[in-house]
């Protein structure tokens, strides 16, 4: 059985146009529904998917939640779990200045959630690159300005959405959240 629509419970308006298009193919529609879900501090984005999954009614509607971070090598993996909080304290060249001249590897990582009635899906997203020494780029959000991925030689900022979607930790982890979702229906 396949929802009739899924529910992407974010604050984020970005994430929102992001998930539904990665969601498109699978043939469900996507509504944003704003929320602001409570992220406890704990040291995994899995732990924070399932407390955010965990905040939301048990009613006949598919939700989907997720979380993402990105984890620097030159500083220990920080920001990681805490990324968003650190994105709205330091922004962009804070981040940039506490890596200095440290290493430049990043990964970008994500974790999905599904919960629909009683049951539940994670899936966890990955994608390897590097911090560019500047922000480059008009599109996306966050750090996408940033980051750029294994392959590639524009930030998620500079290329293009659907390159984007294909390549990212956001949009792997959705799409097997959903394939691990419709399997078990």
């Amino acid at each position: 059985m396949t929802p009739a629509e899924i529910r992407f419970a974010s604050s984020n308006p970005g994430k929102s146009r992001e998930v539904a298009e990665i969601v498109r193919p699978f043939g469900i529609p996507v509504r944003w529904t704003r929320r602001v879900l409570t992220e406890p501090q704990v040291d995994s984005l899995e732990a924070v998917v399932r407390a955010k999954l965990a905040a939301l009614p048990i009613d006949r509607h598919c939700y989907l939640v997720e979380d993402s971070g990105l984890f620097l090598e030159g500083l220990a993996g920080f920001p990681g779990v805490y990324s968003a909080y650190v994105y709205r304290t330091l922004g962009l060249p804070g981040v940039l200045r506490a890596l200095g001249r440290a290493p430049r590897g990043a990964t970008f990582r994500t974790v999905a959630g599904i919960r629909w009635g009683r049951r539940t899906w994670t899936a966890p997203g990955a994608v390897r690159g590097s911090v560019a020494r500047a922000p480059r780029g008009s599109g996306g959000f966050g750090y996408d300005p940033i980051f750029v991925p294994v392959g590639s030689r524009g930030t998620f900022a500079e290329i293009p959405a659907a390159e984007k979607d294909r390549l990212s930790h956001r949009g792997r982890a959705v799409r097997a959240v959903v394939r691990r979702m419709l399997a078990a229906r």
